[in-house]
């Protein structure tokens, strides 16, 4: 399973080095390539250089928020089907249905246990071409 997994590149866009640690130290360990950026134009630059798999991208960050960035992204046509997962710290009533509207494939709440961030990444993977 780990070997099959090493072929998906992730990357997490959060401002918060943390919060980027927790996310690589639990994807890494499933096996997965992680890449990662600390703010909203870093993300933009990462995801063109190295074409993930899928997108972590916390909705707070410095520069560009996560749905600067989403929109950046879906205006191109080699990110418009890729799983792009929010990741936010306030999920209040309606906010997923925000999210969703928006673009992104899914969402999680910050901080995700590592079983369900690993169960959401491994589900929206299973519609990605590696």
């Amino acid at each position: 399973m780990a070997d099959l997994a090493r072929k998906f590149l992730i990357l997490i866009a959060d401002d918060r080095a943390s919060s980027r640690e927790l996310l690589r130290t639990v994807l890494e360990r499933s096996g997965y390539e992680v890449t990662e950026a600390a703010d909203g134009e870093e993300a933009l630059a990462r995801a063109r250089q190295g074409n993930p798999d899928l997108i972590l991208l916390d909705l707070q960050m410095p520069k560009l928020d996560g749905y600067g960035v989403l929109a950046e992204l879906r205006r191109d046509a080699r990110f418009r089907d890729l799983p792009i997962c929010a990741l936010t710290a306030s999920a209040m009533r309606g906010d997923r249905e925000k999210i969703l509207s928006a673009g992104f494939t899914d969402y999680l709440a910050k901080p995700a246990g590592p079983e369900t961030l690993r169960e959401t990444v491994a589900r929206l993977l299973g519609n990605a071409k590696p």
